[in-house]
């Protein structure tokens, strides 16, 4: 056989002539893949937040590496193959909308996953998914700062006292912050961020000023960089 041959042959083979992949192999890749898959669903149905939290999300990321380790097999079968496959994900379009960010990192893993699996890299698909385990937990203990509370202040104009107004401030609270003043028909309104310990007795020492008719403190449920 000559030279010539040799290249007709293995182009033939790349183009339809089979994988070298056994039985035995694929299915090992698709059980370890499966696996993964499940294993993935378990972090996210324990980590997950429940207002964010959506069954479908999670099965679809638990199907993920299964679908995709197939496809890697495929793929390896035959040039085809290959190209039947990359044409027809390239039309493939995704619209549904990720509530929480935090899900893009689940879906990457589900995906990277399925392809380390798909090419044979069982040790490194384990070992990811074991480190990105301790990182989402370790990352999940680091304690959030409580965001700043809003205090919305209505009083007249004309008694407005802004130095006594300081002091109160002053003493009830760590820390605050004027973000807006407006005055309208001889009625003063502001709001003020604050972060304080004694919530109480910062409301307590602004109805005995006198200053206000109303006093509002809203708090929120968001999370501080500080």
């Amino acid at each position: 056989m000559s030279f010539k041959d040799i290249i007709k042959n293995s182009v033939y083979e790349s183009f339809g002539g089979g994988t070298n992949l056994s039985a035995w192999n694929v299915t090992l890749i698709l059980a370890i893949a499966c696996l993964i898959g499940i294993y993935i669903f378990m972090v996210y149905k324990l980590t997950s937040k429940s207002a964010f939290y959506s069954k479908d999300l999670n099965v679809t990321m638990a199907g993920l590496p299964l679908i995709i380790a197939a496809i890697m097999v495929a793929m390896q079968s035959n040039l085809l193959v290959s190209l039947g496959m990359v044409g027809a994900l390239s039309i493939v379009r995704f619209r549904n909308a990720v509530k929480n960010p935090l899900d893009l990192l689940y879906l990457f893993w589900s995906v990277s996953a399925g392809i380390i699996v798909g090419v044979g890299l069982y040790v490194l698909a384990f070992v990811m998914c074991i480190v990105m385990t301790i990182l989402l937990l370790v990352l999940d203990m680091v304690p959030n700062a409580k965001a700043s509370d809003l205090l919305v202040l209505r009083g007249a104009a004309e008694t407005m006292d802004y130095e006594k107004l300081e002091d109160v401030l002053h003493s009830g609270s760590r820390y605050h912050r004027e973000k807006s003043r407006t005055i309208k028909n001889g009625e003063a309104e502001l709001i003020v961020e604050i972060r304080t310990a004694d919530k109480e007795k910062l409301l307590a020492g602004l109805k005995e000023s006198g200053l206000f008719s109303q006093i509002n403190c809203i708090a929120h449920d968001g999370e501080s960089r500080i």
